[in-house]
């Protein structure tokens, strides 16, 4: 890495690390920033990092003052009141605004100042509501009070001059703009039919200093442009008539405030909202609107509250507001002791100075870009798709998608498992930019309703539907990254995504060359079932048995219960690990489930063959359950011995339910309980072993704790774990089975998560990535990292006097198995 650092610091090092600054990043890192050793965090854009000095100043301030409401005259409140008056000062002065043009009006965050501004923009059926289409959800919802008003809403597509000389402010660059299809609600549109109705109407145009997907900065003169000279936007479009009227222009500075503010004595923007916890980390729940004056007086907001009238009366219609913009337009009392947090974050950033942040990070983006736009496959195509054109300015981040060596896509999914099990914390998915990411990935609207129909939402995992990403892969640079982090993240993408002769997937099944080339070769062992293994209640501990029942859904009770929260989410090891904690076991001739728990003091005993007592339906894996509650005193066990309040919940039909197969996604008839994919799952002796043998030989692990890690079957939660297949990994090949006399079918691979790295023996065991990073090295396929089999049971049945006849059939310990056909 030395080597690479200095031809890094050949290139860039007038610009990185802060040379000019008290501190330089190696020392930053080091003495404020100590709970990042071993973790690389590039999600600046998503929430930068508070420093230590930044909080212990905070602490300090916090513990030596007394803050009262500042809607008092005691001396505590007129301690927060002038806290407060300097606070917006130092935000004004972060965008060079005169506080005789502006005022900071303090919210909870930047959406709230974005649906401020919605809520109470004097709309009328003349207005226009204008925004670009690379815009935040939170710009897009102000669209809903337009079109509820009875205005015109226009999505436009803005493309920046690549080079211009004007830096005074004035309209004198050209513009492409091209615009989409107008929405309205209504049929109804103004006609302008007299001057008075011409003056009155406004019109809202909003774009981002920085498009939060692409990285891409909008130039600023921009809105210059929109409020002086509108016509010449509109000429010959159709909409020419919106020419008429007021332009006003919100800039969402979210994103771009943390490098470049915008510097509103140059670009006089009416709206500009910020978010404090994307400049400096901390406060969270904080944000700002800075408003012109003469657009304040514009807006009219019918809710009043505590600080905001100077008196009401109670019994009759009367209230005299104030006339402080800032007390018109704040909702009661202001996040008081969270704004007396703010100086403290820019007093970090004015000791680096704001420019040298933008040419810090700057470097770090323009490194790591160059890199990964020159990274190729062995036989020549480019790894990296990134998105944002190298003709416009770009912010400190970077966005794009990985190819395979064959041309298909790495899902944003797959990268984002990866980059966690190696300590990087990136983000994936739409970034909340709906029409960016339309834009840069290709998608039309028909592509994203269809994508929606198949049941894609934000934050799920369906990366890749119809051979195309959903989303895209994000990192991002804050004013603490450093050299190191930039080369770890491209070590990590070489590593894992380059093609290598020496990483292709591992043969699983040999075939045996004979005459005909299609006989598979003959294994010298009989493999045979060694365990069969139980969980009643997803999440829950498990139990081991010599001989179980299978029934439609798999092994008779496996996974017929859940837990669920009292907010209605449903409870695994992944957020409540004490789940492992709850013991349970099946006597099946006392027809019971019991339960006992480290945390509760009596055990528990529920019947088999009552069932509870709410019936209600439940939709878990986009599948609908009938299921049935029990009673409190059920349920208060169960919050006891997990440490949070819940409930217990029975499946009790099935039959509009059914698996999926994976390797051909098509629906077959039959059953499942609460499992994640299929009925029943298995493992191999020989494929744990081998793992083990890896795991053993991983030196990185022996130096971070002194020991080497040894992992037995329950860590992946099978059903059965079978020996003697021949050689690790060969129940991959196998399409069909048999145990015994009874038959399953293969579905493929079983797909693992973290939650193999939970120790199931020790809830609060010290976080590891392993096993899951050892097996993402050697057993990934298309995006999933595979480890045991599902299997769908084959119920067998026998015709007796013309009816079928279902036969008991049981698995037994010990009972041969039986490969009858593998995978081509």
């Amino acid at each position: 890495m030395e080597g690479a650092k200095g031809a890094f610091l050949r290139l860039y090092g007038e610009d990185y690390g802060y040379p000019n600054s008290p501190k330089n990043i190696d020392q930053i890192r080091a003495l404020e920033f100590k709970r990042l050793e071993g973790t690389v965090y590039l999600d600046h854009a998503g929430a930068t990092l508070y420093s230590e000095a930044q909080m212990e100043a905070v602490a300090k301030d916090l513990t030596s003052n007394i803050y009262g409401n500042p809607h008092s005259q005691s001396e505590s409140s007129m301690a927060a009141s002038e806290m407060i008056r300097a606070a917006r000062e130092q935000v004004l002065e972060f965008c060079n605004a005169s506080s005789k043009d502006y005022r900071c009006v303090f919210t909870s965050g930047a959406t709230s100042s974005l649906k401020l501004v919605g809520e109470i923009f004097p709309w009328s059926k003349e207005s226009c509501y204008m925004y670009t289409t690379e815009n935040h959800n939170s710009v897009l919802g102000i669209r809903e009070y337009a079109l509820e008003k009875g205005a015109g809403a226009l999505a436009v597509d803005v493309k920046m001059p690549e080079s211009h000389t004007d830096t005074s402010g004035s309209c004198n660059f050209t513009l492409d703009i091209s615009l989409h299809k107008e929405q309205r609600r209504f049929n109804e549109f103004g006609s302008f039919s007299d001057i008075a109705s011409e003056n009155s109407c406004h019109h809202l145009f909003a774009f981002p200093s920085e498009c939060n997907f692409s990285g891409t900065k909008y130039q600023l003169e921009l809105a210059n442009l929109v409020k002086k000279d509108m016509g010449k936007v509109l000429k010959g479009s159709g909409h020419y008539r919106y020419s008429r009227g007021h332009w006003m222009v919100l800039i969402d500075a979210a994103k771009g405030c943390a490098t470049q503010p915008p510097d509103l004595s140059k670009f006089p923007a009416d709206f500009i909202v910020l978010s404090f916890y994307k400049i400096f980390g901390y406060p969270t729940g904080l944000g700002a609107l800075i408003v012109r004056n003469d657009a304040a007086r514009l807006l009219k907001k019918n809710y009043f509250s505590g600080g905001t009238v100077s008196a009401s009366i109670a019994d009759i219609d009367f209230v005299k507001r104030r006339e402080s913009i800032e007390q018109l337009l704040e909702d009661g009392t202001v996040s008081f002791l969270s704004i007396a947090s703010i100086k403290h974050g820019f007093q970090i950033i004015n000791r680096l100075t704001i420019s040298a942040i933008s040419r810090h990070t700057r470097s770090l983006a323009s490194y790591v870009r160059n890199t990964m736009e020159k990274l190729r496959h062995e036989n020549g195509p480019y790894l990296c798709e990134i998105y944002g054109s190298s003709c416009d300015e770009l912010g400190p981040m970077i966005s794009f998608n990985l190819r395979r060596l064959d041309g298909l896509w790495f899902g944003y999914r797959e990268v984002e498992k990866l980059a966690s099990l190696s300590g990087i914390q990136l983000r994936t998915g739409c970034f909340c930019n709906p029409g960016a990411c339309a834009k840069y990935l290709g998608l039309s609207h028909s592509e994203l309703l269809s994508n929606i129909e198949d049941g894609h939402v934000c934050w799920d995992d369906h990366d890749i539907l119809n051979g195309k990403p959903t989303g895209a892969i994000r990192i991002s640079f804050g004013y603490m990254s450093t050299f190191e982090d930039a080369e770890l993240f491209l070590q990590f993408t070489k590593t894992n995504f380059l093609s290598k002769t020496s990483g292709k997937f591992r043969k699983i099944i040999e075939k045996n060359h004979d005459n005909d080339n299609s006989e598979r070769m003959l294994i010298t062992q009989i493999p045979f079932l060694k365990s069969i293994f139980l969980y009643p209640i997803k999440s829950c501990s498990g139990f081991s048995v010599e001989c179980w029942p299978l029934h439609d859904n798999g092994l008779l009770y496996d996974r017929e219960w859940l837990l669920r929260s009292s907010s209605g989410e449903i409870l695994t090891q992944k957020k409540v690990p004490e789940m492992i904690q709850v013991l349970t076991f099946i006597d099946l001739r006392q027809q019971v489930l019991l339960l006992e728990s480290p945390n509760c003091q009596i055990k528990l005993q529920i019947s088999l063959q009552s069932h509870g007592f709410v019936n209600e339906e439940l939709v878990l894996y986009g599948q609908r359950y009938e299921v049935e509650g029990y009673s409190a005193d059920v349920n208060a066990w169960f919050s006891k011995a997990i440490g949070r309040n819940c409930s217990l919940l029975r499946c009790c039909s099935t039959k509009d339910n059914s698996i999926r197969e994976s390797s051909s996604c098509r629906v077959e008839n039959r059953k499942l309980n609460f499992a994640n994919q299929a009925q029943l799952l298995l493992i191999s002796t020989d494929s744990l072993s081998d793992l083990n043998i890896r795991l053993k030989s991983d030196e990185d692990e022996l130096k971070r704790s002194g020991k080497t890690m040894c992992v037995d079957s329950s860590r992946f939660r099978p059903n059965l774990v079978v020996s003697a297949v021949g050689e690790p990994y060969a129940e991959d090949g196998w399409q069909s089975l048999k145990i015994g006399k009874t038959c399953f079918t293969s579905l493929g691979g079983c797909n693992r998560c973290q939650i193999i790295n939970l120790d199931p023996w020790n809830a609060h065991a010290e976080k590891s990535n392993e096993p899951l990073a050892t097996l993402a090295s050697f057993r990934r396929v298309k995006g999933k990292i595979l480890f045991g089999i599902l299997l769908r049971y084959e119920k067998q049945t026998t015709k007796d006097l013309n009816q079928e006849k279902e036969e008991e059939t049981w698995v037994e310990v010990g009972q041969k198995i039986n490969v009858l056909s593998y995978n081509n």
